[in-house]
């Protein structure tokens, strides 16, 4: 099933399930955090394949560790590929990020160095991860809050270059993007028109959050999307125009009303916006 360019979900979360079990919300899609369902067969893993018979599912993984030297997890792999079947994902995405080391998993999305060796790493990794599972996966731009001295490549190149090596397309989280420009202090519609459009297959929206005593922007998913960030989402759509768009919020869960609220609320922008180009055009 293609979802089309449009179309706005929102993430699928345990606090929710009886909402889905039990009605019939009008949600246009759903996205799963995938290692949550690795357990094949277990409780979450039966709700999640009911709830794929109604709705589309896109599996956004958060631990296969793109960036590490020693290769992906093996086992790990293929339960997500075991997943993605399951389910009949409509999309695939992953985090340009590591969290593994010597078989010890971190409880965090540590930063990639953006140099050519490490380039080379995530690129051989993403290509093993598509190999296996069969289809393009969407690498995700990460939130940021410090740079590496040693770093060579900046990032929307260093994107663009893994989408050449590979084929992989990318998830541009528009609120990773407004974290990152505010916390490195750089100018994110310039980092927009640096990304190859054609790679982008969906958009994520977030809310974040002010750290105390600093100027950090911190990435929580724990509110409604903030003002400047909706705002980055329409020149993002009126750059790259429509694509299938996520409303994530991960903790300090609202009531699912609350998110599709904000679901059609983007919605309403991407209309909003699409027309406005179509007056321009005329």
């Amino acid at each position: 099933m293609a979802l089309g360019a449009a179309v706005v979900g929102v993430g699928l979360r345990s606090a929710h399930y009886a909402d889905f079990t039990d009605g019939a919300p009008a949600a246009s899609w759903l996205e799963v955090h995938a290692e949550n369902y690795f357990g094949l067969g277990g409780i979450e893993h039966r709700l999640l394949r009911s709830i794929a018979e109604r709705y589309p599912i896109s599996v956004h993984g958060v631990a296969l560790s793109l960036g590490s030297p020693e290769g992906l997890d093996p086992e790990h792999l293929s339960r997500l590929a075991a997943l993605v079947a399951d389910v009949d994902a409509i999309l695939v995405s992953e985090h340009l990020a590591w969290s593994r080391h010597g078989g010890t998993y971190y409880n965090d999305l540590l930063p990639v160095p953006l140099t050519e060796e490490a380039l080379v790493v995530v690129a051989d990794n993403v290509a093993r991860a598509q190999d296996l599972l069969r289809r393009p996966v969407l690498i995700e731009n990460p939130s940021a809050y410090l740079t590496f001295d040693h770093a060579t490549v900046p990032e929307p190149e260093f994107l663009a270059a893994l989408v050449a090596r590979t084929g992989c397309g990318l998830l541009l989280d528009i609120n990773n993007l407004y974290v990152s420009a505010n916390n490195l202090s750089f100018d994110a519609p310039t980092y927009l028109a640096r990304l190859p459009a054609e790679a982008v297959g969906e958009i994520h929206l977030a809310g974040h959050e002010a750290s105390s005593g600093a100027a950090l922007l911190i990435d929580t998913h724990a509110r409604p999307v903030a003002q400047p960030v909706w705002d980055l989402f329409a020149e993002a759509i009126g750059t790259l125009g429509p694509r299938p768009t996520l409303i994530e919020w991960d903790t300090d869960l609202p009531a699912l009303d609350v998110l599709l609220g904000e679901a059609r609320l983007a919605a309403l922008l991407i209309d909003g916006v699409r027309d406005a180009c179509r007056s321009h055009a005329a």
